[in-house]
């Protein structure tokens, strides 16, 4: 698989932003080449509010991942999630010019979901994502893959996934000004799940939900296909912010002791554990009880778990989900968030890694959950590149041979028609003297 094209994930993040290069091995699996990080300064909640300092961190990661891969990044597949983010259903037909005994084919499924990205959207809206549910071809329902199928009306529910237009576009001039392609822009619940979830689990029902620094997505699947969406504006650096205030300590000593210390479970942590944190500039060292740090952790996750079993109950899919609730992100990797999530949603719970996917002798730091986003990110590239290969015609070289030769007719004909040619050139050119 050397030959393999090579492609990249870009996770703008609102802590990180990960550069991700790889591309696809043997056995299905993905090969990492490299990746580089760099602090995330621009974003808030998700969405780029400083254009020049996203711009700084993209270049960051670019340069390192390429030092990394031993590659030149030209074009980059980039995830996109915030608050903004909302996700509708919608009904959709297409009716079909029959000639003969035609079945569908995959061209009148592209032309339904083009018609699907016409919908009349609110200013300053714009589609995302469409995503099939299921087809129904003549009035036949509950039809999966109607490629193949006999029929003139096909139709289809689909999962509508919609965005701020300023959001995708402030995306998209970061790409530009750091010198880059954008190729794709993809949900950063779908490219998570892509990593994260198995087929299986897809088809029993699942909720993933990736903890971010800024928000926390939600993404339902129920008999393989997306059922819902949604994005809850509450993560990783809002248990930070609390632990600044409720110990009263700079926000980077926070950060560290909800690393290194915290627990999502105060009830798991000694009474007489104590952090001591030094004290700024020749003051005395300020100690702080980690039973009380578990309890400031306890308090934001309990809200933001209750927030996801809100937005599960609401989808209506809360006794179809035989999977359960998978935990990924930055978020997931804190001590005893399972219990805590299997306590308040009495819901199987487990934590996604992506590394199911992965070749191996890839680096281990990228088998945490803080990178499942940017390993989706690539894994839904290499799906792009591969569907774009696929549906390229086998005849297409045959095609251009054949306009080719028909385009330039001089170098068709005997000798003796192309000097009839050209003395019925030179006697019309004289007619005209």
């Amino acid at each position: 698989m050397e030959n393999s094209k090579i492609v990249v994930g870009l996770d703008i993040g609102t802590t990180k932003i990960c550069c991700i290069v790889g591309r696809k091995a043997d056995h299905g699996k993905i090969e990492i080449l490299g990746m580089g990080r760099a602090d995330s300064l621009g974003v808030k909640r998700g969405m780029v509010f400083n254009i020049d300092q996203t711009v700084e961190a993209i270049r960051l990661a670019v340069n390192e991942a390429e030092s990394k891969a031993s590659v030149e990044i030209a074009e980059v597949n980039v995830g996109i999630a915030g608050q903004h983010i909302k996700s509708m259903q919608h009904h959709g037909i297409y009716t079909r010019k029959m000639s003969g005994e035609d079945t569908i084919t995959q061209v009148d499924i592209d032309a339904l979901i083009d018609d699907m990205y016409k919908l009349a959207m609110l200013p300053g809206e714009q589609i995302i994502h469409v995503l099939p549910q299921e087809y129904i071809v003549d009035g036949e329902m509950g039809i999966k893959q109607p490629i193949g199928t006999p029929g003139v009306r096909l139709e289809a529910n689909f999962h509508i996934i919609t965005g701020q237009t300023t959001a995708a576009s402030n995306i998209k001039k970061c790409i530009e000004k750091a010198g880059l392609t954008m190729k794709d822009i993809i949900l950063e619940p779908l490219a998570s799940s892509e990593a994260v979830l198995s087929q299986e689990e897809k088809e029993a029902g699942v909720a993933l939900v990736d903890i971010g620094g800024g928000t926390t997505d939600l993404a339902i699947f129920c008999d393989g296909i997306i059922r819902h969406t949604a994005v809850i504006p509450l993560g990783g650096n809002i248990i930070t912010e609390d632990i600044k205030e409720g110990c009263n300590i700079i926000g980077k000593q926070a950060e560290l002791l909800k690393v290194k210390f915290g627990s999502a479970l105060a009830s798991e942590s000694q009474e007489n554990e104590i952090v001591s944190i030094p004290g700024l500039r020749g003051r005395d060292p300020k100690e702080i009880s980690v039973k009380n740090l578990a309890n400031i952790i306890q308090a934001r996750l309990e809200e933001i778990i209750e927030y996801v079993y809100h937005e599960i109950k609401n989808s209506g899919y809360e006794k179809k989900l035989l999977g359960g609730i998978v935990l990924t992100g930055g978020g997931a990797q804190m001590k005893h968030i399972t219990q805590l999530t299997e306590f308040i949603t009495a819901m199987n719970t487990r934590i996604g890694y992506p590394n199911e996917h992965l070749a191996p002798g890839s680096p281990e730091d990228i088998t945490s959950p803080m990178y499942a986003t940017g390993v989706g990110l690539l894994m839904m590239g290499i799906q792009s590149e591969e569907k774009t290969k696929s549906s390229t015609p086998a005849n297409t070289n045959k095609k251009k041979e054949e306009v080719t030769g028909h385009s330039n007719p001089k170098k068709k004909g005997s000798w003796f028609s192309n000097l009839l040619n050209k003395t019925t050139e030179f006697f019309e050119d004289d007619a005209i003297k």
